[in-house]
């Protein structure tokens, strides 16, 4: 296959029909023409979530710094799921990353804190669409389907804190779509980053979120709760953006990449608390199958901001939600999805708010960093 880009003069035979750009894209393979069109621009990111269906809710505790995040999705949407992080806490996953032929959809997806603890925070959820009527028909009654995964945030602030239900019922009460609030909130309360050289030197992270809609085709949003290991760098031009400091007293970065180069073979590190969570939402017309290649090539995003990526310590995931309204090409949701991920981490880490306890990027803003 050849894809061919030919500027060419308004009405010239290579012109596409109906283009007014003279540059066009052109795709051919065994001697046809499989494509002839406009080369389209990439999207503007926006904060507001505008895919229908789709609501997303917050519940923040300030004083013992954990949280949760609820992203509802009542009707149901097609969902997956690719786990590639080796220190995970999961929920109901089974039904995401494996064929099931009855358990396509999911209803709604949550993101919480407070380690282990915070699995349960899926209970409350799971009644409260019961009682809206909302969930898998069994002929028996309304069984919803809530994936959930957490996050390690402990070590923020008070190790007994617990994403209870009080906090479940905030973010059901605040779930809504349009623009959604970013930064230390909800899972991304007492998220961190940089914790190469232990927790104390690290750096806060948070909750992010991004969409991206294309003219005439699909929207593509992402939810992040940003807890890494690895240091963040910006996904453009990779300049360091937070993470791990030389000293609990600097704001002089470390590397945590030169970090790793310095481990010696039979180090045993200390800090093994660490998860990044992302839900991609979008309106595109896609099974469960492409989905899950969706869920891949958003992780494109992780690999594209985190120095390291997916360490031993890291337990990340990419969870896909479609409703399919919109016809779309994979490799355009994909794209999309791995634009969203990165931007969304991006914000989740400008946004943040070290609450005193540990440096955030607004600490380093003006800096010179590498």
């Amino acid at each position: 296959m050849r894809t061919l880009q030919h500027p060419g003069p308004q009405g010239s035979a290579d012109k596409c029909a109906g283009c007014l750009d003279p540059r066009c894209i052109r795709i051919e393979a065994g001697g046809r023409i499989l494509l002839m069109q406009q080369l389209a621009s990439l999207p503007t990111p926006s904060d507001r979530l505008s895919v229908p269906g789709f609501t997303i809710g917050h519940g923040s505790d300030t004083q013992g710094m954990t949280g949760v995040t609820v992203i509802l999705c009542p009707e149901g949407a097609t969902a997956a799921a690719e786990v590639r992080g080796t220190a995970t806490g999961t929920r109901q996953f089974d039904s995401l990353r494996l064929t099931h032929s009855l358990a396509r959809r999911a209803h709604g997806v949550v993101l919480a804190g407070g380690s282990g603890f915070g699995l349960s925070c899926a209970d409350l959820v799971v009644e409260h669409l019961e009682r809206g009527g909302f969930g898998f028909d069994t002929g028996l009654g309304v069984v919803p389907l809530v994936p959930t995964a957490i996050l390690f945030d402990l070590g923020f602030g008070d190790p007994a804190a617990r994403p209870g239900p009080d906090l479940v019922e905030a973010a059901l009460i605040s779930a809504a779509s349009g623009a959604i609030a970013l930064g230390s909130l909800g899972a991304g309360t007492g998220a961190t980053v940089g914790k190469a050289l232990g927790p104390a030197n690290g750096m806060k992270g948070g909750f992010g979120f991004v969409s991206f809609s294309q003219p005439e085709g699909p929207t593509v949003a992402a939810a992040v709760a940003v807890n890494a290991f690895g240091d963040v760098r910006d996904p453009d031009t990779g300049k360091w953006l937070a993470g791990c400091r030389l000293a609990a007293d600097s704001l002089e970065p470390a590397d945590a990449r030169r970090v790793m180069m310095s481990l010696p073979p039979t180090l045993d590190h200390a800090w093994e608390g660490n998860t990044t969570l992302a839900v991609v939402m979008t309106d595109a017309d896609l099974d469960k199958s492409a989905l899950r290649k969706v869920c891949e090539m958003a992780f494109g995003g992780f690999y594209r901001c985190f120095a390291p990526a997916l360490s031993l310590y890291d337990g990340d995931l990419v969870v896909t939600l479609a409703t399919g309204d919109v016809p779309a090409h994979l490799h355009q949701v994909g794209t999309l999805a791995e634009m969203a991920v990165a931007q969304a981490i991006v914000r989740a880490i400008k946004k943040a708010d070290g609450f005193d306890v540990l440096p955030a990027w607004r600490d380093l803003a003006g800096s010179e960093t590498p």
